[in-house]
C-alpha cells in the first residue's frame, strides 16, 4: 500500500535543483518507509531506475563495484545484471541499505561527478562510525531525514481532515465538548497505531489492535537485532527499553545507570550516542539559559530520551506480555487506562515537534528554598523569542512551572501553551490547547 509522504516533495525539490551535483541520502530508522518512498519516486519521476538492495544483493551485483574507475564498464555490467536499460539524464540508481556496503557509498563521489544519472541512497544506522570508518564519506551527498508518518500523513491515510485542525488552530476558539472528544479519540488512535507504515497499513486494512501490536513487536525485534550487532552485551538494548519506565518516573534527566544497572561509564555514554544516531529515539536537551539560545545553552550531559514512534512506545510499555490485548488498546482509546499517562502524551508531543523539523529542548530550574524544581516540558524557538509548552495527560490541573516561567522570562516569551485533552481556552497569558493541535505550534 502506498501512502502520501511529505518526503516526496523534498525529493522533487532535490531532483529539480540539486540532483546533477548531489546524491540524496534518505536517512532514518528501519521500517519508516525509506525504501518504499525511494522506489515510488523513481518509478513516477524517471524513465527507468535500477534498485540495488544491499541487504540481499547478489554476488554479481556486488562485483560491479570491483572497478569503479571504469564507469563505462560499471554501467554496462550493472544494466546487464539487472536487465534494465538506463537512459542518460532520465534514470536514477537507488542504493538501498547502503550502509551495508560502504564501497557503494564511497563510489558516490565519482558517480555524481560523471553526471549521467541521478542517485538515491537509503540507510539505517547510517551515521554510526562502525559502518563508515574505513571509507571516505562523499561530500556530494544531501541528507533528508525520514521519520515515522506524522499526524498529517496519518490523517491522509485514514481519511480524516487535517485541514479542519488547521482551521481550528487559526480560529483559536472552543469547538465544543462533542467535537473535542471526537478529535481527541482520533489522536489517541494515532498514538495507539503509531506512524510506522506497516502498522498504519494494518490499521487501514481493518486489522484489530492485537494484530497491529504484533507488527510493532516485529519492528522492535528488528531494532534489537541491530542493537546486538553494535553491542553484544545487551546494554544498548537496555537503554532503549528503559525509556518508558524513566519517563514515567518524571525524572530531571535520563539516567543511564538506572538502565544498565550499574555506574555509568564512558562506553555507556557512547552507546547512548549510537542509539541517538540510529534514529530510533529522540533526544531532548536541557537548555540552561533559554534567554540566550536553545542550541547554544543546551547541556549535553542533561537530556531526556523519547521513543521515535509513540505506537512503538505503547508496545514497549507492555512488552513483558506475549501480546498487548485489544482490551488495553480499547481502554487507551477511551482514555480509561488507570495509570497516569502524562509521559505517554509527552512522548507524542516530542514526536510531533520533531516531525516539524525542530530539535527538542526542555528547561529546569530549582525552586527557592526547596529540594524540588520547576520544569518546562518543551521549548520552541520562534524568531528572537521562545514558546513554552507544558503537557498534561487529562485535565489542566496545576501548572505552577509554566506560571513561574512566564514571570522569570517574560521578556523572552512569545507564547505559553498548556497542552491537554481539554478544549481551547485562555487563562491570562497561558493558552490551553488540545494535544491534536501540537503541530501548528511549531510553525
Amino acid at each position: 500500500m502506498y501512502f502520501k509522504r511529505k518526503v516526496y516533495s523534498q525529493l522533487l525539490d532535490w531532483k529539480e535543483k540539486y540532483a546533477d551535483k548531489y546524491a540524496v541520502l534518505l536517512e532514518g530508522a528501519r521500517r519508516v518507509g525509506k525504501s518504499t518512498i525511494a522506489e515510488q519516486f523513481a518509478m513516477k519521476e524517471y524513465k527507468s531506475y535500477i534498485l540495488i538492495d544491499f541487504s540481499k544483493a547478489s554476488d554479481k551485483e556486488m562485483a560491479c563495484f570491483d572497478d569503479i574507475n571504469d564507469l563505462d564498464m560499471f554501467f554496462l555490467r550493472l544494466q546487464a545484471v539487472k536487465r534494465i536499460d538506463l537512459h542518460e539524464h532520465e534514470s536514477v540508481i537507488i542504493f538501498d541499505e547502503v550502509q551495508l556496503f560502504p564501497k557503494a557509498r564511497q563510489a558516490i563521489k565519482h558517480l555524481v561527478k560523471d553526471g549521467r544519472y541521478h542517485y538515491i541512497e537509503t540507510g539505517s544506522l547510517i551515521s554510526i562510525k562502525k559502518n563508515v570508518k574505513n571509507i571516505l564519506i562523499p561530500s556530494e551527498e544531501m541528507k533528508i531525514q525520514v521519520y515515522p508518518m506524522d499526524y498529517e500523513e496519518f490523517c491522509d491515510a485514514t481519511g480524516n481532515s487535517y485541514n479542519l485542525l488547521e482551521k481550528i488552530y487559526e480560529n483559536r476558539r472552543s469547538v465544543g465538548q462533542q467535537i473535542n472528544r471526537k478529535l481527541m479519540r482520533d489522536i489517541r488512535i494515532y498514538m495507539a497505531v503509531g506512524g510506522m507504515p506497516q502498522a498504519v497499513e494494518s490499521y487501514v486494512n481493518g486489522e484489530n489492535f492485537s494484530m497491529i501490536d504484533q507488527v510493532k513487536r516485529q519492528i522492535i525485534k528488528l531494532y534489537e537485532e541491530d542493537f546486538k550487532k553494535l553491542d553484544p552485551s545487551g546494554r544498548l538494548s537496555s537503554i532503549y527499553h528503559s525509556i518508558p519506565a524513566q519517563l514515567s518516573k518524571d525524572g530531571k534527566r535520563y539516567r543511564v545507570s538506572a538502565a544498565v544497572g550499574k555506574r555509568k561509564t564512558s562506553k555507556d555514554e557512547k552507546l547512548v550516542y549510537e542509539l541517538i544516531d540510529s534514529k530510533t529515539v529522540l533526544p531532548s536537551y536541557n537548555s540552561t539559559d533559554p534567554r540566550v539560545s536553545l542550541s547554544l545553552s543546551k547541556d549535553l550531559d542533561s537530556y531526556k530520551l523519547y521513543i521515535a514512534d509513540t505506537g512503538l512506545f505503547i508496545t514497549l510499555m507492555f512488552i513483558d506480555r506475549p501480546v498487548t490485548e485489544n482490551e488495553i488498546y480499547a481502554k487507551l482509546l477511551s482514555d480509561k487506562l488507570p495509570a497516569n499517562l502524562g509521559y505517554l502524551y509527552e512522548n507524542l508531543i516530542a514526536q510531533m515537534i520533531t516531525a516539524s523539523g525542530r530539535e527538542l529542548y526542555y528547561h529546569t530550574w530549582d525552586k527557592k528554598d526547596s529540594t524540588h524544581y520547576y520544569e518546562i516540558d518543551f521549548l520552541i524557538s520562534q524568531s528572537s523569542k521562545i514558546s513554552a509548552i507544558e503537557v498534561k495527560s487529562s485535565g489542566t490541573g496545576k501548572h505552577k512551572s509554566l506560571l513561574e516561567f512566564n514571570k522569570k522570562y517574560s521578556k523572552n516569551i512569545k507564547e505559553s501553551f498548556l497542552l491537554s485533552q481539554k478544549d481551547i481556552s485562555k487563562e491570562g497569558e497561558i493558552n490551553h490547547m488540545p494535544i491534536y493541535l501540537t503541530s501548528f505550534l511549531c510553525k
